[in-house]
């Protein structure tokens, strides 16, 4: 007899935010309840949660608890898969959008980091400032728990910059979006203090590609770029509401060779770092 209880556990815990790691479980969940020639009512019968929640733990839309994942196991064999795979559950990344989350985690370990913008000043450069006022022009907007979120995301990818003093971080942004008075002067004045602060250390390059220049390598938008620790070279593109993250040999290879063109057309960082600061004492 079903306990009507835990027919509606998970009914109120969607996830806002589906990880990987809860796509990946449901995906196995569901490949072993069709092995063994379960539906999912017949399935969620034998482990007493309703169909909906069988149904919404094999989408990664909700996280399983441990009372579903031990029926589970004893319904589909007890080969003890699901209880292994339990343990490396996570949730969303709170902040970052979907498909951007698997990049941030290769930015974290990545031996160097390459990265052209012609939209926005890089996450990795913004000011909490410049930050805020970026989110504030979401649509539809955001709730106040949901700026935060964003904002603190971003503040907390930026510590690799400083806490990665032997990887190199190299930078090309167009100059227009550091005259582009986003948000209020104060926030651009920040904004510059705060870029000019993140670029000093060694490590740390950025190159402004200026308005008057009259070759432009990457006109076909903006790239990331990194090496992994097992020296494979790989590349991310953005646009809207989508990302991608590139793999192939080949093209990683172009997209390479327009990136170190890119640098020979931009200013070098030394005249970037003086156009800043003329910049910085026109506010």
């Amino acid at each position: 007899m079903t306990d009507s209880r835990d027919m509606t556990a998970c009914d109120g815990e969607r996830e806002p935010d589906p990880s990987d790691s809860l796509r990946t479980f449901g995906a196995v969940v569901q490949a072993l309840r069709e092995h063994a020639g379960l539906s999912r009512v017949d399935f969620g019968a034998r482990v007493r949660f309703s169909r909906h929640t069988v149904e919404s733990v094999e989408l990664g839309r909700r996280m399983p608890d441990e009372s579903f994942v031990e029926r589970a196991e004893e319904a589909l064999g007890n080969t003890g898969a699901l209880r292994k795979a339990a343990g490396h559950l996570t949730r969303g990344e709170a902040g970052l959008a979907a498909w951007f989350r698997r990049w941030a985690r290769l930015e974290k370990v990545a031996v160097s980091l390459c990265t052209y913008e012609c939209r926005l000043v890089p996450g990795l450069l913004q000011s909490e400032g410049y930050a805020r006022a970026v989110f504030d022009n979401s649509i539809p907007p955001l709730s106040d728990e949901q700026l935060e979120a964003q904002v603190v995301a971003r503040m907390e990818r930026q510590k690799m910059l400083y806490e990665r003093p032997n990887v190199p971080f190299s930078f090309i942004v167009e100059e227009h979006l550091f005259r582009r008075r986003l948000g209020r002067r104060e926030v651009t004045r920040g904004l510059l203090d705060h870029v000019l602060e993140l670029t000093a250390p060694r490590n740390v390059t950025l190159q402004v590609m200026p308005l008057d220049a009259e070759f432009h390598a990457c006109l076909d938008g903006p790239v990331q770029l990194l090496e992994t620790p097992e020296r494979r070279r790989l590349a991310y593109s953005e646009g809207q509401q989508n990302g991608r993250l590139i793999s192939d040999a080949k093209e990683v290879s172009l997209l390479y060779q327009c990136y170190d063109t890119l640098r020979s057309q931009a200013l070098n960082p030394q005249d970037s770092r003086g156009l800043l600061e003329l910049l910085r004492g026109e506010l």
